[in-house]
């Protein structure tokens, strides 16, 4: 018996798939980049329509600058955790410019976004008198917190506001404390959740609401503070939480609240006590791009108008997507050996998106996942649309055949 006996089957099934296609989807190497939208693979440039580059802010003039002063006057890296020596004056102000940003009183920043989650989560929530009621859809990292936290967890039906309710009204007086979980647009599909309903929910029962707008921070929302403003309970959700790696352009993440006890978690949080806090570098980048989607609409407009344009196309060309029009246009395709052929044809004609398979999507669908961005030129659209034409008319061939 091995430790490693487990993996077989994923690999051989992993195996399988490479062998009838020319490329991994999973290990595609940028040999060098060209801009927010453009890379280098095997010696071609392609557009890029993959990366969760919201707003494109990677190569932002006042991101880049500050990152590089940052490195020089702070050194490349802190060294410690936040809870021993790793809490730098850069910190502290991006956690008061974020909780200003998105009209909070506290706000704690951690290494990473998955972090925030965990160690938000772990930490709120405890066995064996508090319970966790999750979206079935939310992140990998949203479980994790709540393995880590101890407490009884209970998922609800995705996007289900009644289904919270039964859940809820079936807890009994022996649960002293219940953290309602989920996110405000999904990464693999692009749905959103309705969380104006929610928050009604989960505060009728006494619960609290934790919303993870990791993919939805900078994009919804008159102001880019997430589905929470665009829906008008940004000031309902008790704990919000998010990444510097998306529209913030950066690494580390963060959780704001209205709750003066959020303090706590800065002595109670094992991901933010244990772990080595963000660079000065990515602080400095997040802080300047944070300054950007503060003071630039502009961004956030044109990557809606771009999120528009491909969404017709695709529906044009009888694709099916798993979402309204929004940043991430995910569509569907038949089944895993489909997808890998998809996704690489994509690639051939110069278009890198992301393939999602089951286990990791939700209802066992395959997907071809596609993230817009704000940086995206009228030609990078130009080169998408014309990738996915290509595709549909394989697979409409393909389909005559069988």
């Amino acid at each position: 018996m091995s430790l490693f006996d487990k993996f077989e089957p994923t690999a051989k099934l992993l195996q399988s798939l490479l062998d009838a296609t020319p490329r991994d989807p999973f290990s595609v190497k940028m040999d060098e980049m060209k801009g927010p939208t453009r890379a280098i693979v095997e010696g071609k440039e392609i557009v890029l329509a993959g990366t969760n580059n919201y707003l494109g802010l990677t190569y932002d003039e006042s991101a880049v600058n500050a990152a590089a002063e940052a490195v020089k006057e702070s050194g490349t890296g802190t060294t410690g955790s936040r809870f021993a020596n790793g809490t730098y004056a850069g910190h502290r102000q991006l956690e008061e410019d974020l909780a200003k940003f998105l009209g909070y009183k506290y706000c704690m920043v951690f290494s990473t976004g998955y972090q925030a989650n965990l160690g938000a989560i772990s930490a709120l929530a405890a066995a064996p008198h508090d319970v966790i009621l999750i979206d079935a859809d939310c992140h990998a990292c949203i479980y994790d917190g709540c393995q880590l936290s101890g407490a009884e967890t209970i998922r609800f039906r995705h996007n289900d506001p009644e289904s919270l309710d039964k859940r809820l009204s079936r807890l009994g007086p022996e649960v002293k404390g219940k953290l309602v979980c989920l996110e405000g647009m999904y990464s693999m599909f692009g749905d959103v959740a309705p969380v104006k309903e929610f928050v009604e929910v989960a505060h009728k029962h006494g619960a609290y609401v934790l919303l993870d707008e990791a993919h939805s921070f900078g994009v919804f929302g008159e102001n880019g503070q997430g589905v929470c403003e665009a829906e008008g309970v940004r000031d309902q959700v008790d704990f919000y939480t998010g990444t510097f790696s998306k529209s913030l352009a950066s690494i580390g993440g963060f959780v704001a609240s209205n709750h003066p006890q959020l303090e706590y978690l800065r002595f109670s949080s094992r991901p933010y006590m244990f772990t080595a806090s963000p660079s000065p570098a990515n602080i400095a980048a997040a802080s300047a791009a944070l300054s950007r989607i503060s003071s630039d609409s502009s961004m956030r407009e044109n990557l809606w108008k771009n999120a528009k344009r491909i969404h017709e196309a695709f529906t044009q060309l009888g694709f099916e997507t798993c979402a309204p029009v929004g940043p991430v246009i995910a569509v569907k395709l038949a089944n895993k050996e489909q997808a890998f052929m998809a996704w690489n044809v994509l690639m051939e004609h110069g278009v890198y998106v992301n393939l999602a398979i089951p286990p990791g999507t939700p209802n066992a669908t395959s997907i071809l996942r596609l993230s817009v961005s704000a940086a995206h030129t009228e030609e990078d659209l130009d080169v998408v649309v014309s990738a996915y034409t290509a595709l549909s008319q394989i697979l409409s061939k393909q389909a005559k055949e069988a």
